[in-house]
């Protein structure tokens, strides 16, 4: 018998591990339902849903090249058409932000993209520009450095060297 994906077969748990469960399908074929693929809900321990000699009813998920069988319980189960599609409350419109509009350009957002001057830059709210920035971390780099250098010249030589 051929094992294909998608087909539900029966098949009876050999064996248990902390990751898994090997399930015996027909002809001394195993495959392995993850711990992930067991129940729909968090499954910590498999021997708490599943013990050796359950016959279990299993998907095939997936078949490997070297032979690997991937098995579901969870996904062999057939639902109701109400649980298949578990669909979220529909989105309403966000409280905490404005709506947009607002009689502002770039949707009321300060430093959007309607938002400039008539140049076409964006107005600075008090915010230092690029340059500044690099500026004073030159300023702030060189005197860190200075400072490690007068602590570490007088350290230097062996015999003979100079104190400052």
């Amino acid at each position: 018998m051929t094992i294909e994906v998608g087909t539900k077969l029966e098949g009876k748990v050999t064996g248990i591990t902390h990751f898994g469960a090997f399930v015996d399908l027909s002809g001394g074929v195993t495959g392995l339902v993850h711990i992930s693929e067991i129940a729909d809900n968090y499954v910590k321990d498999v021997n708490d849903h599943l013990k050796i000699d359950d016959v279990v009813m299993v998907k095939v998920i997936n078949v490997d090249k070297d032979g690997k069988i991937g098995l579901s319980i969870k996904q062999a189960v057939d639902k109701p058409a109400s649980e298949q599609q578990q669909q979220r409350p529909p989105r309403g419109p966000r409280m905490d932000r404005p709506s947009g509009g607002g009689g502002r350009e770039g949707g009321g957002r300060p430093g959007g993209f309607g938002n400039r001057d008539r140049g076409g830059r964006r107005p600075s709210y008090n915010t230092p520009s690029f340059e500044d920035k690099m500026s004073r971390f030159l300023k702030d780099s060189e005197e860190r450095i200075s400072s490690l250098k007068k602590n570490t010249e007088g350290k230097r030589g062996g015999r003979g060297a100079r104190r400052v």
